[in-house]
């Protein structure tokens, strides 16, 4: 890395401790807000994300900001353990991921304050609503289409990112046998041909590709390539060190190609590939104003979702191309797009431009960018090695 690049880098994460402790205290009972002019919500599942970025930071008052964020989620619990999808309103339900991602967010505060028992109550309540999610009752959880982050994405069933925040939390809390059963399921082929056995389990690995697929729920999957999901199969453990590898060179090969085509004009992945064409069975009415190929969920560049990959390449020992990465996200998160302002943090780039979109100051945006050049500093993942070691199994080398 140059010396211009590593000056850049630098800077960015000075401007994105900035940013989040601008964003730190909001309207809403002074909340952490989701981004610096727009969404001024403490939206649950963006304030989890980020609890990698704030518990790395340094920062009390970031730290302050998490425990206040904690304390609204449990407080604003429901009665059977459900998180809301915002930190104020017990009444906006139905996330399929904001309980994962508070059980995932409360363990990463626990081990880096060591108050191991903080809202232990509220925890084991979540635990609670979490194992009715599971329709079989055998760990994996699934998910009504639209209920995760993406809400304009299908995702039906058995989610690949969703279970691979299930595995990380079953870990944290130390349900090893639970996820030991959950990542042998997710490591096992997919369903496929015309009729399922009763008695084999859907799984999530393709034939005939190195990563893990989108969903699978008894005759249905989709075999796009999920970045966020996989990146977190990668940090988690869920994939073996081996997958790992072929996973990642194998993303680095497609993005290759989607350059040379025009698909694709940064070195960062899209956060979903192939695209949805008008074309394509899974193409949705809506999307022709809301998703298009390239744009927000279907191929957008989130560089939330590329800080998680930069700490995947760490987890997996390629240093050198995640302090590439990482170069090249610092280049994405500096155009502002709404407001005028030095870095612009944005929510999401499209893909065929690299252009800015969505909302700037984005609080996700700026802690996983800290987050990821945390991880290539130290050449570690906090939070996820932990979750690796605790059920590593040297056979899978």
């Amino acid at each position: 890395m140059n010396h211009q690049s590593q000056s850049r880098i630098e800077q960015a994460k000075e401007a994105a401790i900035q940013v989040l402790l601008h964003n730190a205290s909001g309207p809403y009972h002074g909340l952490p807000r989701t981004a610096g002019w727009g969404y001024p919500e403490p939206y649950t599942r963006d304030l989890m994300i980020a609890a990698l970025g704030y518990c790395v930071s340094g920062e009390p008052r970031l730290m302050n900001a998490l425990r206040r964020t904690l304390e609204a989620l449990a407080k604003n619990q429901t009665v059977r353990g459900h998180i809301p999808s915002l930190a104020h309103d017990p009444g906006d339900r139905g996330a399929s991921d904001s309980t994962p991602l508070f059980l995932f967010g409360l363990g990463a505060y626990r081990s880096t304050t060591g108050e191991l028992d903080f809202l232990e109550q509220a925890a084991r309540n979540a635990l609670t609503w979490m194992e009715y999610q599971s329709p079989d009752d055998m760990v994996m959880v699934a998910q009504l289409p639209t209920s995760d982050w993406r809400d304009e994405q299908y995702v039906m069933g058995f989610g690949l990112y969703v279970n691979a925040i299930v595995y990380a939390y079953l870990v944290q809390f130390r349900q090893y046998g639970q996820a030991r059963i959950l990542r042998d399921l997710m490591n096992r082929f997919e369903v496929s041909g015309k009729r399922k056995n009763p008695h084999v389990h859907e799984g999530l690995v393709s034939a005939h590709k190195p990563y893990y697929t989108l969903y699978s729920y008894k005759l249905f999957q989709s075999h796009r390539f999920d970045l966020l999901g996989n990146s977190l199969a990668i940090l988690t453990g869920v994939g073996s060190p081996s997958r790992s590898r072929r996973l990642i060179a194998w993303v680095e090969t497609e993005c290759k190609a989607m350059r040379r085509t025009g698909d694709l004009a940064v070195d960062l992945p899209p956060n979903l590939f192939p695209f949805i064409l008008p074309e394509h069975p899974d193409w949705r009415p809506r999307y022709d104003e809301y998703n298009r190929p390239g744009d927000y969920h279907n191929g957008g560049v989130w560089p939330f979702i590329c800080g998680f990959y930069i700490a995947a390449l760490v987890a997996a020992g390629r240093f050198q191309l995640a302090r590439r990465k990482l170069a090249a996200l610092a280049e994405l998160v500096k155009p502002w797009h709404e407001n005028e302002a030095e870095w612009g943090f944005n929510e999401w780039c499209k893909a065929q431009t690299g252009r800015p979109s969505g909302r700037d100051w984005q609080t996700w945006s700026a802690a996983l960018f800290l987050y990821a050049a945390t991880c290539v500093e130290r050449e570690s993942t906090p939070i996820f090695d932990e979750i690796r070691a605790a059920t590593f199994d040297p056979r899978e080398l």
